[in-house]
């Protein structure tokens, strides 16, 4: 029983010093425990991966249940494409209306196919966004 909460405490202090690296230390940590880390440039993502893949090595990563689940949902599709095949996101966008188009292999602007929403909103505005928060599908 003691081994328990001495193991439960190491975690606890790797996930408290997980918390207080920025993106270079996060990435050092993990690629010093677990080979490449992923290409993110998201600091909090970044942590809740490290932290999730540290306490999962400890005491466990998801049951055989939870695993059986998740592989039956099938593949994650983008944002945006449950809508439907035609539907059409507007947006005014530096005085011009701006009409993207759900396709089924991906959102239409102009004559130029994007894989993602984020993408197309990220080639219509110059800068990197959030597609669905872009064309209003979500708050933040």
């Amino acid at each position: 029983m003691h081994e328990a909460f001495e193991e439960h405490d190491a975690v606890e202090q790797l996930v408290a010093e997980i918390e207080a690296m920025d993106l270079d230390g996060l990435r050092g940590f993990w690629r010093a425990r677990y080979g490449a880390p992923p290409s993110l440039r998201s600091t909090p993502l970044q942590r809740r991966l490290l932290a999730w893949r540290i306490q999962a090595q400890a005491y466990g990563g998801l049951d055989a249940d939870t695993r059986k689940t998740v592989s039956r949902s099938g593949p994650v599709q983008p944002e945006g494409r449950r809508l439907g095949i035609g539907a059409r996101l507007t947006r005014i966008w530096k005085g011009r209306e701006v009409i993207v188009v759900v396709e089924q292999d991906g959102f239409r602007w102009e004559d130029q196919l994007f894989p993602s929403l984020s993408a197309a909103a990220t080639a219509i505005a110059g800068t990197r966004w959030n597609g669905p928060r872009f064309f209003g599908l979500r708050d933040s």
